[in-house]
């Protein structure tokens, strides 16, 4: 006997909850998107004004942030678009997009901030330190204010972004220790080195973001649900003989997919058939796998993906 099972019992009940996250998101990509470019402009000016490499950099960086913002906040929206004939399982993943033009919008700037800064090593110059404390200061409060309303998002955007505006944050903190080392201590080298540590911090994040938006795109299985923890639990369930086939991936780190073949006993009633699947469902929700696909075999059947798994 061969039956297809679709779990759908769970999108009318999370159907609200999915909605306010997507437009909650929307909401705190768009807030940071425009605190984000009005100080990259302030921080501009800033930078040549002070003649700081360090805030220049950080500048740059700040306008790359600005456009993946942008970026980001367009793919959230086309990613709450529900499935249709061209992409069955809908638009989700469109928001991993935006993770990874961020990635590579950053690394660009990040080597264009590594050249610059030898450079200024080479031939340091004279940076405005009052100035750069002063820039310091508004940078740490616009850009902390903008990680805090993304930290509470729970999207791989979300966390891309907040990750970002956690290193702008962390790159004015240095600004400021060194603007304040520099007003009482002569040392213009420091610039350049902690441009350069900004630049190194930066590319380290990067390679973490485009590891967990691949990890997704290749299908990989979710990082709080173990194929292990699935088997373990499945097992304890009355009237499952043995499982295979079993699949399981996610959509854009949040939204989990299993694909299932459970082997039943040969006497298995209909209503029996009924009640397991419920079970089932109802032990892999816990587990946050909203979409489930199984396939109920009997015992007697030859199944053929059994010898030729893929």
């Amino acid at each position: 006997m061969e039956n297809h099972e679709h779990n759908h019992n769970n999108s009318h009940s999370h159907g609200h909850s999915h909605h306010h996250h997507h437009h909650e998101s929307n909401e705190n990509i768009k807030v940071a998107f425009f605190l984000n470019l009005a100080f990259s402009i302030i921080e501009l000016i800033g930078g040549f004004l002070t003649n700081s490499i360090a805030i220049l950099s950080d500048a740059l960086h700040d306008f790359g942030d600005s456009f993946s913002l942008a970026l980001a906040w367009y793919f959230e929206k086309v990613s709450k678009k529900k499935r249709d004939a061209k992409y069955s399982y809908g638009y989700r993943r469109f928001s991993l997009l935006g993770a990874f033009i961020n990635s590579i919008v950053l690394l660009a700037g990040s080597v264009f901030v590594i050249v610059s800064s030898i450079e200024r090593l080479a031939n340091p110059q004279q940076a405005d330190a009052k100035g750069m404390l002063l820039l310091a200061v508004i940078g740490i409060a616009i850009n902390g204010i903008a990680m805090l309303r993304l930290r509470k998002g729970s999207s791989i955007n979300e966390r891309t972004v907040s990750l970002h505006l956690l290193e702008d944050v962390l790159g004015w903190a240095a600004v400021l220790v060194g603007s304040i080392v520099m007003i009482f201590v002569d040392v213009p080298i420091l610039d350049p080195i902690m441009s350069l540590g900004i630049a190194c911090f930066i590319l380290y994040n990067i390679y973490g973001n485009v590891k967990d938006a691949l990890h997704i795109v290749l299908q990989g299985t979710p990082d709080d649900i173990s194929y292990e923890d699935v088997e373990e639990s499945l097992s304890h369930i009355n009237g499952i003989k043995s499982i295979h086939d079993l699949h399981l991936w996610t959509m854009d780190g949040k939204y989990n997919i299993l694909s299932i073949h459970i082997v039943i006993a040969k006497d298995y009633t209909a209503e029996q058939i009924i009640a397991l699947k419920h079970n089932i469902k109802e032990e892999l929700a816990e587990m946050h796998i909203q979409h489930i696909t199984m396939e109920i075999e009997y015992e007697t059947e030859e199944c053929n993906l059994v010898k030729d798994c893929c």
